[in-house]
C-alpha cells in the first residue's frame, strides 16, 4: 500500500522553499551566491534568519514523507517515502530537475526516524558551519557521520545500509562542492 505513496512523497519533496523565501525578499536564488537552491545559500545571501526558515521548511519535507511512511507502514515504508521525498528535492519536476542538495530534506528524515540522531546532525553541521565558515565542509562530514549515528543508536543493519543509501544521494550532489574545496575556490558562509 505504502508504494501507492511514492509519487506522494516525491511531490512533497518538490515544494521549492528556498526559491519562495528568497522570492517573498525580491531575490531569484538560482541567481545568486552558489545558484543553489537550499538554506546554505539563502543563508549565504539573506542571512541566517532566512537560511534557518528554508532549513526547517526542508527538514519537514523529508519528516512529512517518512512520517507519513512509519505511520502506514512501519520504518522500512518510512525510508522509502523519506528517500523519494530527498528524490523531490533534488530533482523537482517543475525546476527542471534542477533542485538542491538534499541534506535538510534527507536530515528531516531522521526527524521523524531517530530523532536522537537528527538532534546530533544537526548540531554538529552548525558547528562544523560556525567554525569552517563552509556549509559543504560541514554537509559533508554530517552526511558521512549520519549512518554512523544510526548504528550506534543500535537500529537494525538494514537502517545502517538505507541510511548510507540516502547518504550516497546527497553525497553525489556534492562532488561539485568537493571539487571547489580541492581548488580553494568554495564559497563562504557569511
Amino acid at each position: 500500500m505504502w508504494t501507492l505513496l511514492l509519487p506522494v512523497a516525491y511531490l512533497i519533496g518538490t515544494f521549492p522553499s528556498a526559491s519562495l523565501v528568497a522570492r517573498a525578499n525580491g531575490i531569484d536564488i538560482r541567481t545568486v551566491g552558489s545558484g543553489n537552491p537550499g538554506a546554505s545559500n539563502v543563508a549565504r545571501v539573506l542571512g541566517w534568519r532566512r537560511g534557518v526558515w528554508v532549513f526547517v521548511l526542508d527538514a519537514a519535507k523529508g519528516a512529512l514523507a517518512a512520517g507519513l511512511g512509519l505511520v502506514v507502514d512501519g520504518r522500512p515504508a518510512g525510508y522509502w517515502l523519506g528517500a523519494a521525498a530527498v528524490i523531490g528535492h533534488v530533482f523537482p519536476v517543475w525546476q527542471k530537475f534542477r533542485g538542491g542538495k538534499g541534506v535538510a530534506t534527507g536530515g528531516g528524515i531522521f526527524g521523524a526516524l531517530s530523532p536522537v540522531v537528527f538532534v546530533a546532525i544537526v548540531t554538529l553541521w552548525f558547528l562544523l558551519s560556525r567554525f569552517t565558515k563552509k556549509a559543504s565542509v560541514a554537509s559533508i562530514i554530517t552526511v558521512s557521520l549520519l549512518p554512523v549515528g544510526v548504528g550506534l543508536r543500535q537500529q537494525q543493519a538494514w537502517e545502517v545500509f538505507a541510511s548510507a543509501g540516502i547518504c550516497a544521494l546527497v553525497m553525489i550532489r556534492h562532488l561539485g562542492n568537493i571539487r571547489r574545496l580541492a581548488s580553494r575556490k568554495e564559497h563562504a558562509l557569511t
